[in-house]
């Protein structure tokens, strides 16, 4: 399934999570405490909101509350985040300000900031995202970087992305190598339906194509492919309930749960990847940092494939399990 930063021994539920705000962001009026008898009231200026905002935030739980403040913010005023700090002072309407308290209320609530707004950038790749694809993370890059690198010197690499949700490992790799050609599968219509629009929105719908389908089973038997890319679902069951709620509550399970022991979709996916890759293909896999022995231990169950090192993240987690299939 898409990208996630789900990983249990780095996403666990915050002490005090974010809930409903105990009052609604006073953005209707400007704040009592700055106005005297003598003093006018001072405005809701754009610096003013964002101040009032990240404090909020920031009592609520939010991880990045400026970083929120200044994404929600910005959407309201369609502006880019620069424009933000080059009208620092100008004052911020009424009606722009009750759009605005009302993404703040849901972001408090626990909405992730990339649902409230429907984006979210990959790669220097802006993505359209819902709730029906998991929100693209940086760790997941490691895979594009790897799929580049592996790349390089071919001419119209054939590759298959496996839940691909909002296509932001296929369309990232297709945007990067100008003439690498992906088939993308995912199980759910309404991520393909994401990942399509993404696709048409970036010109790579000639050279990305979408099907709908359980892992490998929507290109049996139209091997042989020069690379398959997967971000699984990889989370185990019993440890989604401590995710934390943005994650918890808003992404969809069926995109995180890895069963049991978190390796349900994995160990068919590296089982099912041997007839599709030519001789000297890659398998490239991300996981989660406590499952990279369980995984290499899979994969050398197959004599068919040699393991490459493990990449790790910008945290030094395991990240991205590589393998090529012999040529011999």
């Amino acid at each position: 399934m898409p990208t996630r930063d789900t990983d249990p021994s780095r996403r666990q539920a915050p002490t005090a999570p974010p809930g409903p705000p105990p009052t609604a962001p006073p953005l209707g009026s400007p704040p009592a405490s700055t106005t005297t008898a003598t003093e006018p009231a001072e405005s809701w200026t754009v610096g003013r909101l964002l101040t009032w905002t990240a404090d909020f935030l920031k009592r609520r739980g939010a991880e990045s509350p400026r970083l929120d403040a200044e994404v929600l913010l910005a959407q309201v005023l369609s502006w880019e985040r620069v424009a933000l700090y080059t009208h620092y002072q100008d004052e911020v309407g009424e009606q722009a300000r009750a759009k605005f308290r009302d993404l703040v209320r849901r972001r408090a609530e626990g909405t992730p900031v990339a649902y409230l707004v429907g984006r979210k950038e990959f790669y220097s790749l802006p993505l359209t995202v819902s709730p029906a694809v998991l929100i693209p993370r940086p760790d997941s890059e490691f895979v594009v970087v790897e799929f580049l690198a592996l790349t390089k010197g071919l001419d119209e690499p054939r590759a298959v992305d496996v839940g691909t949700g909002s296509g932001c490992l296929a369309l990232a790799c297709a945007q990067h190598h100008k003439t690498a050609r992906f088939v993308a599968i995912d199980i759910s219509p309404e991520a393909l339906a994401i990942a399509e629009a993404n696709a048409k929105t970036h010109g790579l719908s000639d050279r990305v194509e979408f099907r709908q389908g359980n892992r490998l089973e929507p290109v049996a038997g139209e091997g042989p492919f020069d690379v398959i890319v997967s971000n699984p679902p990889y989370i185990p069951t019993d440890v989604i309930p401590t995710l934390e709620p943005g994650v918890r509550l808003y992404e969809p399970h069926r995109a995180l749960d890895g069963g049991a022991d978190g390796l349900r979709v994995v160990a068919p996916l590296i089982a099912e990847s041997i007839p599709l890759l030519k001789p000297g293909g890659h398998l490239i896999l991300e996981i989660g940092s406590d499952q990279e022995p369980a995984v290499r231990d899979l994969i050398a169950a197959h004599p068919e494939f040699e393991l490459a090192p493990t990449v790790r993240d910008h945290a030094n987690h395991p990240r991205v399990v590589r393998a090529t299939r012999r040529t011999t």
